[in-house]
């Protein structure tokens, strides 16, 4: 997908299984209008040890890394300098406000694009990681063609999917592969994108995927969700074997690309294509910057619904290192 890249100035100062039948209303919505009023930058080192120098807002918005295109939010990486010193520039936000449980609607026009040693991530975290939880939405490394849809606790925490503390430290967690190549970077990006949906209930934690070029549900065009109409789910994370409740709380919305780091560095060299291009993971992300030029994420608008009036919660974040 191709666009007219006019990025639009950040405004004024930016401030540093099935669940059971639920009735939604919205809560938030961030598209825009008003996408980096909700959202805040991220500019650490990166927890999970990747090549990549995250931005603030400031930084990101004079390099033209964050911005609006096409009348959606634009989140992009450095994708000139050769030999950037310590790391790829990027950027990574993060809501402002805390949710526990719901259903959040991302409508996203495009992710980045498949490149080796890119690792994009759509996903929700909880403080004390992994003890209040993560959820991977949207995740993939270097060429894979497919998301993976895991999760992250502390102890005591089994799905059918498997341990969510696996290997005991919640690194690897528990998942399933969606098999579907709609759902990740080129092939998502070849149909023009689409809407993943996120029900969290105290029953289930559900994911749907619906491609542009499917059918997309009307209830969620019209602000009425009913995810009980949409029939199966991506994947479900359902059973006795995880109170939900108590392993998933207080999580903020996430958007990010790194590079290399924990994952995509360390099978870099386990993918063929990728093995040939460079000895390592960084050589390639210092010395290859063209290879990201697509590496952006263009979101229509991620929407917050309750069920019941369930809270949210804004608070000081202060970052703590975690794992995704």
């Amino acid at each position: 997908m191709t666009f007219a890249r006019h990025i639009s100035r950040l405004g004024g100062l930016l401030a540093l299984g099935v669940a059971a039948q639920a009735a939604y209303t919205i809560q938030d919505s961030y598209d825009q209008t008003n996408f980096f009023e909700g959202f805040e930058f991220f500019d650490y080192p990166d927890p999970t040890n990747g090549f990549v120098k995250y931005h603030s807002a400031a930084e990101a918005n004079s390099l033209s890394l964050a911005g609006y295109a096409n009348n959606a939010v634009y989140l992009g990486v450095d994708s000139t300098t050769v030999n950037p010193v310590g790391g790829r520039g990027s950027v990574r936000v993060n809501s402002k406000k805390t949710y526990s449980q719901g259903l959040i609607i991302a409508d996203i026009a495009h992710q980045p694009t498949s490149a080796c040693g890119l690792w994009p991530a759509f996903w929700t975290v909880g403080q004390n990681w992994p003890f209040n939880g993560e959820i991977d939405i949207i995740e993939g490394v270097n060429l894979a063609t497919n998301t993976t849809y895991t999760l992250h606790t502390g102890p005591g925490c089994t799905f059918s999917q498997g341990d969510c503390n696996a290997p005991g430290s919640g690194n690897l967690g528990c998942g399933t592969a969606s098999h579907d190549t709609q759902t990740l970077s080129d092939g998502f990006n070849e149909i023009g994108g689409g809407v993943f949906a996120l029900e969290w209930t105290s029953s289930a934690i559900n994911v749907f995927f619906f491609p542009r070029n499917g059918n997309i549900p009307q209830d969620i065009a019209a602000g009425n969700p009913d995810p009980s109409t949409w029939g199966s789910p991506s994947t479900s994370f359902s059973g006795s074997g995880c109170d939900i409740s108590s392993h998933f709380q207080n999580h903020q919305i996430v958007f990010d690309t790194t590079f290399c780091g924990d994952w995509a560095g360390k099978v870099f060299s386990d993918d063929p294509v990728c093995g040939s291009k460079a000895t390592t993971c960084q050589e390639f992300v210092s010395s290859n910057p063209s290879e990201f030029k697509d590496a952006y994420w263009l979101i229509n608008s991620v929407k917050v619904y309750s069920e019941n009036n369930s809270s949210s919660e804004k608070y000081a974040a202060i970052p703590k290192p975690f794992t995704a």
